[in-house]
């Protein structure tokens, strides 16, 4: 006569190995946009430099207006709006081998941007070469926090990374110059600033040839406006 045979180990190990397995996401390396859909999310390091949160919107500001190295003009075939196209510019882990490294760093009539467009500010240049060398990856990580919305530590970062670029005393995209408090206030009171970055009816989409900025960066500007735009 056959003995049964008891499901009930067979169901526990079905259910730890499901268990096991739920929670883990493969990301793929790079999705070919300029959003982070194809980057790999996680915590913030402060050690850590992040191509989706850091360098795309630095070069965005700084590389990829039109006739320069966006998806349309791609400039001597370069176009730095994707993940994909920045590394055929980089060689990961080596910043000083990387031609957009080198090129950015320049002195002479050769440096990107070019002149009379202002150098790309010392600080972010800081960020590229820390990010080439520690390996040039497409990741990304939470860290805005709409409960801050000063001037200092929340919006004069978000406008010098992501605006300032191709909107500065040397280069006024459109008139508009965004490389002061005064300025900045100005453009808000005008309404052109959160209309911009909104991408309502009626205004230049902005960052152009970028990515919509994250909604948790909307809302800080938004609550800085609303709160009478202060110098903070």
């Amino acid at each position: 006569m056959k003995k049964s045979v008891s499901l009930i180990p067979i169901l526990i190990a079905a259910m730890l190995i499901f268990y096991a397995c739920r929670h883990e996401i493969l990301f793929p390396v790079d999705n070919g946009g300029n959003n982070n859909g194809g980057a790999s999310q996680s915590s913030c390091s402060p050690d850590s430099v992040y191509f989706v949160n850091d360098i795309q919107p630095i070069l965005n500001s700084n590389c990829t207006m039109s006739g320069c190295h966006d998806a349309a003009s791609h400039a001597e075939g370069i176009n730095l709006t994707t993940y994909t196209g920045v590394m055929k510019e980089v060689k990961a882990g080596s910043s000083s081998t990387s031609s957009l490294y080198k090129v950015i760093i320049k002195t002479n009539g050769d440096r990107m941007p070019p002149p009379p467009m202002p150098a790309m500010p010392a600080d972010q240049i800081a960020k590229l070469k820390k990010w080439i060398d520690q390996g040039a990856k497409n990741n990304s990580c939470d860290k805005c926090d709409t409960t801050d919305f000063k001037f200092s530590t929340a919006i004069q970062p978000i406008i010098d990374a992501k605006c300032k670029g191709c909107h500065n005393a040397a280069n006024a995209g459109g008139g508009i110059d965004l490389s002061s408090y005064t300025t900045i206030k100005a453009s808000a009171g005008s309404g052109k600033l959160y209309g911009s970055i909104t991408w309502a009816s009626g205004f230049s989409q902005m960052p152009q040839n970028g990515s919509k900025l994250p909604d948790c960066e909307i809302i800080q500007i938004k609550k800085w406006i609303d709160n009478g735009s202060p110098d903070n």
